[in-house]
């Protein structure tokens, strides 16, 4: 089983730690795409509209500005870069514990490197799939020819557990017949909602827990559907032609 992040918008600069090393991210294969990615978005953040083609807010200048000294910025591990509401509930910085076998399997997407591992060592940077790059055009569809051939090799056969989003989904769908999608609904007043919030949270809490239980990790949808079912009222939904299959997690109204 392999498992399938988004980053987090926001990151955590690590205070100290080398460069970059793209030949040692997981996938090496990769090398020359996130060069090309690297040097175009320090290209990018230098001009006048890099605001406009990053899709960010006038708030977020000095972290496009940071964007232009990438090469030489400092490193941590993913785990420790990539913060917010699903991480935070993963316990993404509390991962020493898990047994290396079981981190492996947890990769996360990135609009500048594609896809790394969540013990990587990468600088903090900003740069979604949805962003607009001159020449590249969006970043998740220039990725989706770069990813396809390394990642349907390396996840052959893979059980895929989705929890990304829509944008980084479209970079690398996956081949439906692996996948199932994490999807969360909250009762309220006696309907089913979709909460953005809380979605992101019983993600990144799942996977934690799946990670931190003594039994090995699920090999199928229906494995993922009982383990998960010892925290969460699940129901799954198996796959169908091109659509994955899909576990929701039904939170109570409380």
């Amino acid at each position: 089983m392999k498992i399938l992040l988004p980053p987090s918008e926001g990151k955590t600069p690590p205070c100290s730690g080398d460069p970059v090393d793209v030949a040692g991210l997981t996938f090496p294969q990769l090398g020359e795409a996130r060069h090309q990615m690297l040097q175009t978005l320090v290209e990018t953040s230098t001009r006048s509209d890099a605001l406009t083609l990053l899709g960010v807010g006038k708030s977020l200048h000095e972290e496009v500005r940071a964007n232009t000294r990438l090469a030489s910025a400092p490193t941590g591990p993913a785990s420790s870069v990539y913060t917010g509401v699903l991480f935070a509930a993963m316990g993404a910085e509390d991962l020493a514990q898990v047994p290396e076998e079981k981190r492996s399997a947890v990769h996360v997407m990135s609009g500048l490197f594609g896809i790394v591992g969540i013990d990587d060592l990468i600088p903090a940077y900003r740069l979604s799939m949805g962003a607009q790059l001159p020449e590249f055009g969006r970043a998740k569809t220039w990725w989706r020819p770069q990813l396809a051939p390394v990642l349907n090799e390396a996840f052959a056969d893979e059980l895929l557990v989705d929890c990304r989003s829509a944008d980084y989904r479209a970079a690398w769908p996956g081949p439906s017949a692996q996948v199932v999608t994490i999807d969360v609904v909250q009762v309220r007043s006696g309907a089913r909602k979709v909460v953005s919030h809380f979605a992101k949270h019983t993600r990144g809490e799942l996977v934690g827990r799946l990670l931190r239980s003594p039994a090995a990790l699920p090999s199928t949808a229906e494995d993922v559907a009982e383990a998960a079912s010892a925290w969460y009222e699940v129901e799954l939904t198996p796959a169908a032609g091109r659509k994955p299959a899909s576990l929701t997690v039904v939170l109570p109204e409380s």
